[in-house]
């Protein structure tokens, strides 16, 4: 194990923050797959967050922070190192500005923005995990992205907190600076709202969740979508000429055109599946395990790339492959 006692005695000394050894990451991810972390850390505060992360850097263990395991394809192996969860979930309205800390439950942030009649956030229900996940992905749906309310966001690098201003935070399509430079933990967030009529609002996120329970029921051990949707002036040219005007929305084709066309639909290695009516959706349909996720996933890219001459980019994040056997 990389965490020798004598580093877990040290974490074990920050006050507030929970230390578990030999955590198994399954239990912490929506697909249900991964293998153990050497030390699991919750972090309630801030001062917890910050302590743990600095702790970390100064023993140099291997380290990654995670949210609610959404998006996360855990090795087999697991992660032979730190992970560090920030679960400071508190939410403060300051007239049409919500102070969110970056372990709310993102469910629990939209539900309360309709309640108070904050309008924006309302196409996201349905979406799972943490609210700093979303900043992290730039998460959002049906048109719209959590980005286009960050007024700022609060992050420390285990040693200073900066509060980066929208501007500063890099937004793009299901990305921002903290995807690329990942030394900055995000700690909360100031979302800016426009007001709403509350009923308005809880109507249009129980069309959404309909929509959105039926194509990735609650119970699925999924990530959503596993690819990102491709901007059609990124194509080649001969791709571009292939896809009908009808499926492209928003200036983006939806990558589940390009792998139905490439036949991806149901296909299945052990126990990981690719639904039947949805090509970009791939989900553990019983005790699937990372290798064959990860293999489905190659695959997939692979027949894109046969088939249209480009590759497709995944939204899920690795974790643990850097120190895993070969899986493909």
């Amino acid at each position: 194990m990389a965490v020798m006692p004598a580093a877990v005695n040290r974490l074990c000394a920050i006050p507030e923050l929970t230390v578990l050894v030999n955590v198994p990451l399954s239990d912490h991810t929506r697909f249900r797959i991964g293998g153990p972390a050497a030390v699991l850390c919750d972090a309630p505060d801030e001062s917890a967050l910050t302590q743990a992360r600095r702790t970390v850097q100064e023993l140099k263990l291997p380290n990654v922070v995670i949210g609610g395991g959404t998006n996360l394809i855990v090795s087999d192996f697991g992660f032979d190192g730190v992970v560090l969860r920030y679960k400071g979930s508190r939410l403060e309205r300051k007239g049409m500005l919500l102070q969110v800390e970056a372990g709310a439950v993102l469910q629990d942030v939209v539900d309360e923005s309709i309640r108070l009649g904050m309008k924006g956030l309302e196409t996201m229900t349905g979406i799972p995990g943490y609210v700093g996940g979303a900043i992290y992905g730039n998460a959002g749906a049906y048109g719209r992205s959590i980005n286009e309310l960050v007024e700022c966001v609060r992050a420390t690098d285990g040693r200073h907190v900066k509060a980066f201003r929208n501007s500063e935070c890099d937004f793009q399509y299901r990305e921002s600076i903290f995807k690329t430079r990942k030394e900055w933990v995000i700690l909360s967030l100031d979302l800016r709202f426009e007001s709403g009529d509350p009923g308005d609002l809880a109507n249009t996120a129980r069309e959404i969740r309909t929509i959105r329970d039926l194509k990735y029921p609650p119970q699925m051990k999924c990530a959503g979508s596993i690819f990102k949707n491709v901007f059609f002036d990124d194509l080649p040219e001969h791709v571009q000429a292939e896809v009908p005007g009808t499926v492209v929305r928003d200036g983006k084709v939806p990558s589940a055109w390009f792998l139905e066309q490439a036949g991806a639909k149901g296909i299945r290695r052990g126990d990981i599946q690719v639904a039947s009516y949805h090509a970009n959706l791939v989900y553990n349909d019983g005790a699937g395990e990372a290798a064959d996720l990860v293999a489905i996933i190659q695959e997939l890219k692979q027949r894109v790339r046969d088939r249209f001459g480009f590759e497709l980019e995944e939204e899920v994040q690795y974790v643990g492959f850097e120190h895993a056997p070969a899986l493909v």
